[in-house]
């Protein structure tokens, strides 16, 4: 090779690196910086000189959410520099599930967020559909979601909250689909996907300032919820498992107990007695006693009951695919938190969806099936290009546990405080739960957990219901009270189908 072509070929290498290393700089390095950024409202743009990436990632033909066959998010023609435009069928039942696309601050949140590769396009799975746009010479368009929710179940929920702040939950115990996830006070994300810039901005500066929180989806996230006496279903559970106690046994239920170094006494809620003192321990369950529970999270100790509270899912990672809070059970360190965190008070918090999974697992005979949101991705011709897979998430109890927290369950709504949460030719199997919230006026958090069907050993559906305590809530309301009939009115939906 003579001088002069090898200097060419060194400058050409040299020409080449160089341009290598910039783009590698800009899309790699420098992109989150121009991108993404972290924020509450979602994916932002952050840098004012990347507006030809808005328009590109705003500006797409994006794919549909589809509740059975309605499209509970869309997209439509518009005249402006976006060409598109999201909209939202599904209002402020489905909010909290799909989220928001929003051009005037290019932010996407939820379902819009987690499965934006599929709406968009770019997902993998859609590769054969971007072929035949390049070869057809059009526009690229976006694949869809077809989510799990039943519409009835949703619709059911979202009416018996009636706007009161509290979430609902609703699950296939022997899949983990998700058949209803309400969050309510919700929004509608038509008023921040709008592309007039002024109002968009004036409609998410309202929403942050509410103090009813509109924007958080209670379901999985927020500040979380003690559980209160639903929690009595993983104290039972590892008190079955060491032999501490059985369906049969008789327990003590004094009207009160001093707990282990302190000088506070413990009462049942509103300070009824359980019995005469002494009764059955399904009687102790089904009429949701503090005092025999409290005494039985110290006899089963602290690093059993952390273990129970382990084995069921608390305090681990969860993708639904939208990211779940992680329920927390504490690190006690005296026999009086123990006592507490064994009747779900404390520092023991849950999310309405941690608290389906425990009824979920019990009505599967103690298989705890993985959540899931998406039950089909599609192309942008509707056809199928993915389908959901069932999966085990983890066994936390065996199949006689489940059976003896089963009987428990169904005799508690049957005779015991879950009552209000019968529904006519229907078995329904629960737990209530009233939680001591701290503040200085209002009620308590209320909680009603469970699962029913038709034919009890294969429930239809297993549920949460919470609703939030402080000053909105009577100090006299009860899981009973409350979240039962919420409940009743869930299973109904889905049973009579």
């Amino acid at each position: 090779m003579n001088r002069q072509i090898r200097q060419v070929t060194i400058l050409v290498l040299v020409m080449f690196l160089a341009l290598s290393a910039s783009l590698t700089s800009v899309q790699g390095l420098a992109r989150p910086a121009l991108w993404e950024s972290a924020s509450p409202y979602g994916t932002l743009v952050t840098d004012s000189r990347n507006s030809r990436t808005v328009y590109a990632q705003f500006g797409t033909d994006r794919g549909p959410i589809f509740v059975g066959d309605t499209a509970v998010a869309d997209t439509v023609e518009s005249d402006d520099a976006y060409t598109f435009q999201r909209t939202y069928p599904g209002g402020e039942l489905y909010a909290p599930i799909t989220g928001y696309f929003a051009t005037s601050f290019a932010s996407m949140t939820a379902m819009e967020r987690a499965g934006n590769s599929v709406l968009n396009g770019d997902d993998p799975s859609l590769f054969s559909s971007r072929v035949r746009s390049l070869v057809t010479g059009g526009a690229q368009r976006g694949g869809a979601l077809e989510l799990t929710i039943d519409p009835q179940a949703q619709q059911a929920a979202y009416d018996a909250l009636a706007g009161r702040q509290g979430a609902v939950v609703a699950l296939d115990p022997s899949t983990g689909a998700v058949l209803a996830m309400v969050s309510t006070p919700s929004f509608d994300p038509s008023t921040l996907a709008t592309h007039d810039g002024s109002a968009a901005q004036a409609s998410l500066e309202a929403l942050n300032e509410d103090p009813a929180k509109p924007l958080t989806n209670r379901a999985i996230g927020g500040d979380l919820y003690p559980p209160g006496s639903t929690f009595k279903i993983l104290t039972t559970a590892a008190a079955l498992r060491l032999g501490t106690v059985s369906t049969d046994s008789e327990v003590s239920a004094p009207d009160t107990i001093t707990l282990p170094g302190t000088s506070h006494s413990l009462s049942n809620y509103a300070g009824e007695s359980c019995g005469n003192g002494s009764v059955s321990f399904a009687y102790a369950f089904m009429e949701s006693c503090n005092t025999p529970f409290a005494q039985l999270a110290i006899d089963v100790g602290e690093e059993e009951l952390a273990e129970e509270a382990s084995a069921w899912g608390f305090d681990s990672d969860m993708a639904i695919p939208l990211t779940v809070t992680p329920s927390t059970y504490p690190a006690n360190t005296s026999e009086a938190q123990t006592a507490m965190a064994g009747i779900g008070q404390a520092s023991v918090r849950a999310t309405p969806m941690m608290m389906a999974m425990v009824a979920a697992t019990v009505a599967n005979g103690g298989t705890q099936m993985s959540p899931y949101l998406v039950s089909r991705t599609l192309d942008a011709d509707l056809n199928v290009v993915d389908t959901a897979s069932p999966s085990v998430a983890r066994t936390p109890i065996d199949e006689d546990t489940a059976a003896s927290l089963s009987q428990l369950m169904q005799q508690t709504v049957a005779e015991g405080t879950g009552r209000t949460a019968q529904v006519a030719g229907v078995t329904v199997a629960g737990k209530t739960g009233t939680a001591e919230t701290g503040a200085d006026e209002g009620g308590p958090t209320t909680w009603f957990v469970g699962f029913a069907g038709t034919d009890i050993d294969n429930p239809d559906v297993a549920v949460a219901v919470v609703l939030d305590g402080g000053a909105d809530t009577d100090s006299t309301a009860t899981g009973g009270s409350l979240a039962g009939p919420i409940a009743a009115t869930v299973i109904d939906a889905v049973v009579d189908q």
